[in-house]
């Protein structure tokens, strides 16, 4: 039996221009889901990270932290409720050129297959509207209707790597499209990789290893390809 051609996307970062679980726990905080005090532990961190102080990978991991602390004890219904929000308004802010591709990729008749570090609700909902056939997520565990407060993460590339194991795919044939280090798993198993806006350590990861990824940088209305990559510098 032969094995199905895939494309295999990450979501932040690569087709959402942002973090599903950062405008989660923002609509978290409007609806009065989260207590206002939540802006005030990221604001720190989202400075930081703005000012270039802080890598953007780590940034992420603080406010997945934080989430996780006030996701819980929360009604599902509730965080639901917000998740169906999130989705209905960030749903289109995409970067052209995946979104483009998983179109390209569905006329070729391939599986569209997402592993984000994302919350479950929201990555399925994302899913759900951009016609994935498969998505894998960050697992937030739930006892009686209400979060627990743990995850099964989905957010590290060891944790991809066992999903990808996993899968029943021609990986040689497929495709694979990621921002950061988390999804450098993803890249390497597949015959046809593609970093999209990688952060520095990406590129270093990608050098070291000496991987043939094809590099994407969408700025505005404009998309470069970049042909070689040398100690994680263009």
């Amino acid at each position: 039996m032969n094995r199905p051609i895939a494309a295999i996307f990450d979501i932040d970062g690569t087709i959402f221009r942002d973090s599903l679980l950062l405008k989660h726990m923002e609509k978290c905080v409007s609806y009065d889901v989260f207590p206002n005090s939540v802006n005030t532990e990221i604001k720190f961190h989202k400075n930081a990270w703005e000012n270039r102080e802080l890598d953007y990978d780590d940034y992420l991991y603080i406010a997945a932290k934080l989430y996780t602390k006030y996701i819980a004890d929360k009604d599902v219904l509730d965080i639901d409720f917000v998740a169906k929000k999130v989705i209905e308004k960030e749903s289109k802010k995409l970067y052209r050129y995946t979104r483009d591709r998983i179109k390209w990729h569905k006329e070729q008749g391939h599986q569209i297959i997402f592993i984000s570090g994302s919350p479950d609700f929201l990555v399925s909902k994302m899913a759900e509207k951009l016609g994935a056939d498969t998505w894998y997520a960050t697992n937030y565990l739930q006892l009686d209707n209400k979060y627990t407060g743990e995850v099964i993460p989905m957010w590290d590339s060891v944790s991809k790597l066992q999903v990808l194991k996993k899968l029943f795919i021609d990986f040689e044939k497929s495709y694979a499209y990621g921002d950061t280090t988390g999804d450098f798993t993803m890249l390497q198993s597949v015959g046809f990789p593609t970093a999209i806006n990688p952060n520095k350590k990406l590129l270093d990861k990608i050098a070291k290893e000496k991987l043939d990824c094809k590099i994407i940088i969408e700025r505005k209305d404009v998309i470069y390809k970049l042909d070689e990559v040398k100690h994680g510098i263009y």
